[in-house]
């Protein structure tokens, strides 16, 4: 890949894998793929999702609500979570087998106790950013190829905020797995394609 080009690795953590604490069915299988397909890039960025123990999101919090559930927090309607990704856990570590030496930057999202985060690029309160879009700009990427964890949740709204942005976005379809709730994910694939977002496979690469 050239290097106006990057991939984003979203979210490849211990707590979206099988036995974490918010898995995604079958996700580690996404971890082969991705370490192949990150071998053909120069240019990586990795996200961490990175929460408080108080962090809004989790039903825990909520007295009375549980997981799944949904609530309205001042910038909107809030999905409520199991307890992931706690900031120094080992939910909230790469997945051991994750092998991108050349990744340049680590992005850790959601930290604020207050809003969620699902995107690499802005806050759920879609007014707070991550920086990454001025990151990327600062080294002349213009396109990206987007994987991981969710395909209806992180890997969607990082793509529709790099769309927005003004970047190129593919994502890389069987580098990601969904939580697939409720047609959660024909709605993301939808959106993402009415977006201008592209879709391939890892061995088109």
């Amino acid at each position: 890949m050239n290097g106006n080009t990057a991939l984003l690795v979203v979210d490849a953590q211990v707590g979206f894998m099988p036995g974490g604490n918010l898995a995604v069915a079958d996700g580690d299988a996404i971890v082969p793929v991705i370490n192949r397909v990150a071998s053909r890039f120069a240019n990586v960025v990795l996200t961490q999702d990175w929460h408080p123990r108080d962090h809004v999101s989790f039903a825990a919090n909520h007295p009375g609500r549980r997981p799944y559930e949904t609530l309205t927090l001042p910038y909107g309607e809030q999905v409520l979570w199991p307890v992931h990704c706690v900031q120094g856990t080992h939910d909230a570590e790469l997945h051991a087998d994750l092998c991108v030496p050349q990744a340049q930057l680590i992005i850790r999202k959601g930290f604020h106790p207050e809003v969620d985060s699902y995107s690499a690029f802005m806050e759920a309160d879609r007014r707070t950013t991550t920086g990454l879009a001025a990151y990327l700009r600062a080294r002349g990427i213009d396109a990206l190829y987007v994987c991981g964890l969710a395909t209806d949740f992180c890997v969607a709204w990082s793509a529709l905020d790099a769309r927005a942005a003004g970047f190129e976005v593919t994502v890389i379809e069987d580098a990601c797995r969904a939580i697939d709730g409720g047609g959660s994910l024909a709605r993301a694939w939808a959106d993402m394609a009415a977006a201008g977002v592209r879709r391939i496979r890892s061995d088109r690469i």
